[in-house]
């Protein structure tokens, strides 16, 4: 059963990870990499190639080079672990109720804009991210709690829509820390972000609770005063 949702998730991702291997940079060190090994162990031309091991044996890797290939390995398995988890990790766990819209690379700024009265609380999640599984019922109860007519909460998956994520100056790295990020917009323009970034491009630490969140986005005013606009609707909707 493993298996299968593992095969399942990945050919789900593979059109986003043939875009994301499919740049200048991946494909040119795919194609040196793939040069030196095959240069290495090809008779005829390998004899011909210096090497420090003791046997002389020049068609094979010595110590030094078996040293580099396995930090390199080492180091684009860090770097790379975006594209890892997308095929490994498990979807977020939480299945409950909520009243949360999710966006795509093409409705998002459509929707923030749609309306000037409403406020929007923005998620900008990943689903590899383990702090956006554990944020996800926190982020659930809070839509039920506020949702109304002038508030409203929405969830855009930057993993999987990059344009967004450059939109939106919301970086994917594992380094950053900056998942997940909310956003309050008002009017189409962003207001409020948690948790904010430092020059570096870094995340200044900032903790994701229900009572946090409620104090820093003044949600208990933000819902009084967006549920005037719910009001004024159903007086126009009985005068028609």
């Amino acid at each position: 059963m493993v298996l299968i949702t593992g095969l399942c998730t990945f050919l789900y991702h593979l059109p986003q990870i043939y875009k994301w291997l499919l740049k200048p940079y991946y494909v040119s060190s795919l194609l040196m990499t793939v040069a030196f090994l095959a240069v290495r162990k090809a008779p005829g031309v390998c004899e011909h190639l210096a090497t420090q091991r003791e046997d002389g044996n020049s068609c094979d890797f010595d110590w030094r080079e078996t040293e580099i290939l396995m930090f390199l390995c080492a180091i684009v398995m860090m770097k790379n672990r975006r594209a890892t988890c997308v095929m490994t990790c498990k979807p977020p766990l939480y299945m409950g109720p909520e009243y949360i819209k999710y966006f795509s690379d093409k409705t998002i700024d459509e929707e923030l804009q749609k309306d000037s009265r409403i406020s929007w609380i923005v998620e900008f999640y990943a689903n590899w991210a383990s702090d956006c599984q554990s944020f996800a019922p926190v982020f659930a109860d809070l839509s039920i709690k506020y949702n109304c007519a002038g508030l409203k909460f929405g969830k855009v998956d930057i993993g999987r829509y990059g344009e967004v994520s450059n939109r939106y100056k919301v970086s994917t790295s594992p380094l950053s820390k900056q998942l997940p990020t909310l956003v309050l917009f008002q009017e189409g323009r962003e207001m409020i972000r948690r948790p904010m970034v430092d020059k570096k491009g870094r995340a200044v630490s900032w903790t994701f609770s229900e009572e946090n969140i409620i104090r820093e986005f003044n949600l208990n005013e933000l819902f009084q005063k967006s549920k005037k606009l719910n009001k004024s609707r159903d007086l126009k909707e009985e005068e028609q």
